[in-house]
Protein backbone atom coordinates (compact mmCIF):
# COMPACT_ATOMS: atom_id res chain seq x y z
CA UNK A 1 0.00 0.00 0.00
CA UNK A 2 1.29 3.45 -0.95
CA UNK A 3 2.14 5.86 1.91
CA UNK A 4 -0.60 8.30 0.87
CA UNK A 5 -3.15 5.47 0.71
CA UNK A 6 -2.18 4.30 4.20
CA UNK A 7 -2.42 7.88 5.42
CA UNK A 8 -5.96 8.18 4.03
CA UNK A 9 -6.94 4.86 5.62
CA UNK A 10 -5.56 6.08 8.96
CA UNK A 11 -7.49 9.36 8.60
CA UNK A 12 -10.70 7.50 7.81
CA UNK A 13 -10.24 5.21 10.82
CA UNK A 14 -9.44 8.13 13.12
CA UNK A 15 -12.42 10.11 11.85
CA UNK A 16 -14.66 7.07 12.27
CA UNK A 17 -13.81 7.01 15.98
CA UNK A 18 -13.34 10.75 16.63
CA UNK A 19 -15.35 12.66 14.05
CA UNK A 20 -15.56 16.07 15.72
CA UNK A 21 -12.05 16.03 17.18
CA UNK A 22 -10.69 14.75 13.87
CA UNK A 23 -12.19 17.64 11.92
CA UNK A 24 -10.75 20.21 14.33
CA UNK A 25 -7.33 18.56 14.42
CA UNK A 26 -7.14 18.13 10.64
CA UNK A 27 -8.07 21.77 10.06
CA UNK A 28 -5.58 22.97 12.66
CA UNK A 29 -2.72 20.83 11.36
CA UNK A 30 -3.48 21.47 7.70
CA UNK A 31 -2.73 25.15 8.10
CA UNK A 32 0.49 24.52 10.00
CA UNK A 33 1.66 21.33 8.22
CA UNK A 34 0.39 21.77 4.64
CA UNK A 35 0.69 18.15 3.42
CA UNK A 36 -2.44 17.25 5.44
CA UNK A 37 -5.22 17.56 2.85
CA UNK A 38 -8.52 18.87 4.22
CA UNK A 39 -9.76 18.36 0.70
CA UNK A 40 -9.58 14.63 1.51
CA UNK A 41 -10.37 14.80 5.24
CA UNK A 42 -13.50 16.98 5.25
CA UNK A 43 -15.42 15.08 2.54
CA UNK A 44 -14.46 11.82 4.26
CA UNK A 45 -15.87 13.19 7.50
CA UNK A 46 -19.08 14.20 5.72
CA UNK A 47 -19.34 10.74 4.19
CA UNK A 48 -18.83 9.10 7.59
CA UNK A 49 -21.43 11.42 9.13
CA UNK A 50 -23.97 10.25 6.57
CA UNK A 51 -22.91 6.66 7.10
CA UNK A 52 -23.50 7.00 10.85
CA UNK A 53 -27.00 8.36 10.25
CA UNK A 54 -26.27 11.95 11.25
CA UNK A 55 -28.62 14.67 10.03
CA UNK A 56 -27.62 17.87 8.26
CA UNK A 57 -28.10 19.72 11.57
CA UNK A 58 -25.51 17.38 13.16
CA UNK A 59 -22.97 18.67 10.63
CA UNK A 60 -23.07 22.23 12.01
CA UNK A 61 -20.65 21.49 14.89
CA UNK A 62 -18.31 19.75 12.42
CA UNK A 63 -18.38 22.78 10.14
CA UNK A 64 -17.72 25.19 13.02
CA UNK A 65 -14.95 23.00 14.47
CA UNK A 66 -13.30 22.84 11.05
CA UNK A 67 -13.47 26.62 10.74
CA UNK A 68 -12.15 27.12 14.30
CA UNK A 69 -9.25 24.73 13.75
CA UNK A 70 -8.32 26.47 10.50
CA UNK A 71 -8.61 29.92 12.08
CA UNK A 72 -6.38 29.01 15.02
CA UNK A 73 -3.79 27.32 12.83
CA UNK A 74 -3.67 30.04 10.22
CA UNK A 75 -3.53 32.72 12.92
CA UNK A 76 -0.32 31.12 14.19
CA UNK A 77 1.18 31.43 10.69
CA UNK A 78 -0.09 35.02 10.46
CA UNK A 79 1.60 35.92 13.77
CA UNK A 80 4.86 34.27 12.72
CA UNK A 81 4.86 36.28 9.47
CA UNK A 82 3.97 39.45 11.35
CA UNK A 83 6.78 39.02 13.90
CA UNK A 84 9.59 37.53 11.76
CA UNK A 85 9.26 39.57 8.59
CA UNK A 86 9.95 38.73 4.97
CA UNK A 87 13.69 38.02 5.00
CA UNK A 88 13.52 35.49 7.82
CA UNK A 89 10.39 33.86 6.40
CA UNK A 90 11.89 33.32 2.96
CA UNK A 91 14.76 31.44 4.59
CA UNK A 92 12.37 29.03 6.33
CA UNK A 93 9.65 28.75 3.70
CA UNK A 94 12.02 26.95 1.33
CA UNK A 95 11.87 23.94 3.68
CA UNK A 96 8.18 23.56 2.87
CA UNK A 97 8.83 24.17 -0.85
CA UNK A 98 7.60 27.73 -0.99
CA UNK A 99 9.88 29.81 -3.17
CA UNK A 100 10.32 33.56 -3.03
CA UNK A 101 8.61 33.69 -6.45
CA UNK A 102 5.49 31.93 -5.06
CA UNK A 103 5.46 34.26 -2.08
CA UNK A 104 5.70 37.29 -4.38
CA UNK A 105 2.71 36.04 -6.45
CA UNK A 106 0.65 35.64 -3.29
CA UNK A 107 1.67 39.10 -2.07
CA UNK A 108 0.68 40.67 -5.40
CA UNK A 109 -2.68 38.89 -5.26
CA UNK A 110 -3.11 40.06 -1.66
CA UNK A 111 -2.30 43.68 -2.53
CA UNK A 112 -4.68 43.56 -5.51
CA UNK A 113 -7.66 42.20 -3.58
CA UNK A 114 -6.85 43.55 -0.11
CA UNK A 115 -8.78 42.16 2.82
CA UNK A 116 -11.04 40.15 0.50
CA UNK A 117 -7.96 38.11 -0.40
CA UNK A 118 -8.02 36.49 3.04
CA UNK A 119 -11.72 35.62 2.77
CA UNK A 120 -11.41 34.29 -0.79
CA UNK A 121 -8.02 32.70 -0.14
CA UNK A 122 -9.47 30.47 2.58
CA UNK A 123 -11.56 28.77 -0.11
CA UNK A 124 -8.81 28.09 -2.65
CA UNK A 125 -6.61 25.00 -2.27
CA UNK A 126 -2.92 25.86 -1.67
CA UNK A 127 -3.85 29.53 -1.20
CA UNK A 128 -5.61 28.46 2.03
CA UNK A 129 -2.27 27.84 3.69
CA UNK A 130 -0.36 30.67 2.03
CA UNK A 131 -2.71 33.64 2.53
CA UNK A 132 -1.70 34.08 6.18
CA UNK A 133 1.86 34.93 5.21
CA UNK A 134 1.21 38.10 3.15
CA UNK A 135 -1.53 39.12 5.59
CA UNK A 136 1.06 39.03 8.38
CA UNK A 137 3.85 40.55 6.32
CA UNK A 138 1.62 43.39 5.15
CA UNK A 139 0.31 43.89 8.72
CA UNK A 140 -3.39 43.30 8.18
CA UNK A 141 -5.30 44.17 11.36
CA UNK A 142 -5.70 41.06 13.56
CA UNK A 143 -9.49 41.34 14.19
CA UNK A 144 -10.15 41.73 10.47
CA UNK A 145 -7.82 38.83 9.63
CA UNK A 146 -9.52 36.51 12.13
CA UNK A 147 -13.02 37.52 10.99
CA UNK A 148 -12.31 36.99 7.27
CA UNK A 149 -10.41 33.78 7.97
CA UNK A 150 -13.22 32.30 10.06
CA UNK A 151 -15.89 33.30 7.52
CA UNK A 152 -13.95 31.85 4.57
CA UNK A 153 -13.13 28.72 6.55
CA UNK A 154 -16.82 28.22 7.38
CA UNK A 155 -17.66 28.25 3.68
CA UNK A 156 -14.79 25.85 2.89
CA UNK A 157 -15.82 23.49 5.70
CA UNK A 158 -19.47 23.61 4.67
CA UNK A 159 -18.77 22.85 1.01
CA UNK A 160 -16.28 20.07 1.57
CA UNK A 161 -18.15 18.34 4.40
CA UNK A 162 -21.47 18.53 2.53
CA UNK A 163 -19.85 17.12 -0.60
CA UNK A 164 -18.89 13.98 1.31
CA UNK A 165 -22.27 13.81 3.03
CA UNK A 166 -24.21 14.04 -0.23
CA UNK A 167 -21.82 11.64 -1.93
CA UNK A 168 -22.74 9.07 0.72
CA UNK A 169 -26.39 9.77 0.09
CA UNK A 170 -25.96 9.54 -3.69
CA UNK A 171 -24.29 6.16 -3.61
CA UNK A 172 -27.00 4.93 -1.27
CA UNK A 173 -24.88 3.87 1.67
CA UNK A 174 -27.03 3.77 4.76
CA UNK A 175 -25.99 3.45 8.37
CA UNK A 176 -25.76 -0.34 8.35
CA UNK A 177 -24.15 -0.86 4.94
CA UNK A 178 -20.56 -0.25 5.99
CA UNK A 179 -19.61 -1.05 9.54
CA UNK A 180 -15.88 -0.61 9.39
CA UNK A 181 -13.34 0.87 7.05
CA UNK A 182 -10.60 -1.22 5.37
Amino acid sequence: MEPFDSFLVWIAEFLGAHLYEGIFLAALLETIVPPIPTLAVFPTAGFLAFQHGMSIIDLIPMILLGACGATIGTSAIYLIALKLGRIVLIRYLRYVRVSEKKLERVEIWFEKYGDKAVFLGRMVPVMREMISVPAGLLKMRIPKFVTYTFAGSCIWSTGTILSGYYFGEAVGLGTSTITSLP
